[in-house]
């Protein structure tokens, strides 16, 4: 994902230093070539060797640095014109007065003078540190510079006070690094609008009637959308899963709520993917308490719920491009072709649940993209490589 991406990362003396080993490996992971600066505390937390393992790239901590070895002549010049974002986390309150105030007096801050890449910076100190009115003024100072500020997390903090000032998670970090330079953003200026997850409808207070639907794809496709640049709002039936970042999440619970939220969101949207497992049939009437068991059967009433991809189908607005989802078990290509014409999409994403590799709950799958002209399969992928595929393949259909 960050294949060709040349990252930097300035580590400063704060004890949450040692986070940042995890955020190296995993940019590393992801492809990224990543260079580690350090300042001279920072070294005392954690050893460079660390970062040199991890990274398989030269650490740097003076600027003054004489190695006959290392083909950069100049290193703070071409590590900071070099890079496609640097990250500096944790950023400590001397750090951020410096940056600032345009000190450059070590390795880190020489570094990013020159650099004309986004930089991120994550302050992270004691609460009371951060909410210094000389901290904050050089915060504000920076982001008006447009430095972007990684908001402190909120907790137990290492010198035994509890408040804001925590360095976020790697996962958010390396998130963060991932939308900003992940992919080109040719969706900018695009508003899409991405349901997922399964609808829970109630036959009593206990009980509720689903689906299997972990709501991964869904995720997947809004994840990608904003990584891609586009204002990507979710509506989401209940799941288990991380709000992806960059993204405007609207939790609902039953198919009537999803489908007052999608036609809510509908006409000020380009794009609309509906990936969600909603409910076709609800209970008639929902009990007002738990219904008890007995010897006989059950019988429940169902009704039809409102259909929100022929709804939307119905309204489409010129310009505006539906993708349906199709999962089927038999009759794949002849069933979703029926429902790409029934509801009026522009494209149906297809998937038959008897393939291996395919459907709930897991981290693959295998599309086929119904269009009017054409059958695509696609191989088996991961559903954030299905993500992407299907964002192109919009955006080449909407050209």
């Amino acid at each position: 994902m960050l294949k060709g991406k040349n990252i930097l990362l300035g580590i400063s003396g704060g004890i949450a230093a040692y986070k940042m080993a995890d955020v190296a490996s995993s940019l590393t992971k992801l492809g990224a070539d990543v260079h580690v600066v350090m300042t001279e505390n920072a070294t005392k937390l954690i050893t460079p060797e660390v970062f040199r393992v991890l990274t398989k790239n030269k650490v740097y901590t003076d600027v003054f640095d004489d190695d006959p070895d290392d083909e950069v002549m100049v290193p703070h010049i071409s590590l900071g014109t070099g890079a496609d974002l640097i990250l500096i986390a944790p950023a400590t309150a001397n750090v951020i007065g410096k940056l600032a105030n345009g000190i450059a007096d070590d390795m880190l801050t020489t570094t990013v003078l020159p650099a004309r890449c986004p930089i991120y910076i994550a302050p992270s100190m004691n609460v009371y540190m951060l909410e210094n009115p000389v901290v904050q003024k050089n915060i504000e100072k920076l982001r008006a510079l447009g430095y972007n500020i990684i908001e402190p997390a909120t907790g137990y903090l290492a010198c035994g006070y509890e408040g804001k000032g925590k360095l976020p998670s790697p996962e958010l970090l390396v998130e963060t690094v991932s939308l900003a330079v992940s992919h080109e953003k040719d969706m900018e200026g695009l508003k899409v609008l991405v349901n997922a997850g399964p609808t829970q409808e109630s036959l009593d207070p206990v009980r509720i009637i689903t689906n299997h639907s972990s709501g991964k794809m869904g995720y997947a496709i809004a994840r990608q959308a904003a990584r891609r640049g586009a204002d990507v709002t979710l509506v989401s039936g209940p799941v288990n899963l991380a709000v992806p970042l960059g993204v405007n999440v609207v939790n609902v619970v039953s198919a009537a709520d999803m489908y007052e939220e999608m036609t809510k969101y509908a006409a000020e949207s380009d794009i609309m993917i509906m990936s969600a497992a909603v409910a076709d049939y609800t209970p008639a009437v929902t009990a007002e308490n738990k219904i008890k068991k007995s010897d006989g059967g059950l019988n429940i009433e169902m009704v039809r719920t409102k259909d929100i991809l022929k709804t939307l189908g119905e309204a489409k607005k010129e310009g505006q491009f539906i993708c349906g989802f199709s999962m089927e078990t038999e009759n794949m290509i002849e069933n979703s072709r029926k429902k790409l014409d029934s509801k009026n999409a522009d494209m149906i994403c297809a998937n038959n649940l008897k393939v291996p590799g395919t459907g709930f709950k897991v981290d693959t799958n295998i599309i086929t993209l119904i269009t009017a002209d054409e059958v695509k399969e696609l191989p088996l992928m991961s559903k954030e490589e299905a993500a992407d595929e299907i964002l192109t393949k919009i955006i080449s259909l909407r050209q």
